[in-house]
């Protein structure tokens, strides 16, 4: 070894520490973080009911117009029975429905994911509220 390179450890220990500095300084992006709400939801319904969800999307504790809201129903057996895409009115608010005619019954879950404006997406951290949601037989 010359005495002009520069020792592995050294090059390996300052590669550690500009990939820590760099995954900080991403994650200080984050800064974006709109959070769906639901508003009193109902949770039990009966096949052949109309499931309705009313809510809202927080962004720094205000309501958020036109964010974009992704709304994905699991059945009981885990098949996808919506997966709709949905923008906040202009008052930050949303609204679900999805018509349960034809549908099994059992426990279905229902993931509201709050998405970012396209300018926005470099720090966005897609909020999520998740609820469980009974259908039973008439």
């Amino acid at each position: 070894m010359t005495s002009n390179m520069i020792p592995i450890k050294t090059v390996l220990l300052s590669c550690a520490v500009m990939l820590t500095l760099f995954g900080t300084a991403q994650n200080s992006f984050a800064t974006h973080t709109s959070q769906p709400v639901l508003v009193d939801p109902k949770t039990q319904f009966v096949v052949g009911e109309t499931i309705q969800l009313h809510g809202r999307v927080d962004y720094n504790e205000q309501p958020a117009p036109d964010v974009l809201l992704n709304f994905k129903l699991t059945r009981p057996d885990g098949a996808v029975a919506a997966d709709e895409f949905y923008p906040s009115n202009e008052k930050g608010q949303f609204d679900f429905k999805f018509n349960t005619q034809n549908q099994p019954s059992g426990t279905y879950q229902l993931t509201i994911t709050s998405h970012c404006l396209e300018i926005h997406r470099y720090a966005c951290t897609y909020k999520k509220e998740t609820l469980s949601i009974q259908v039973s037989k008439p």
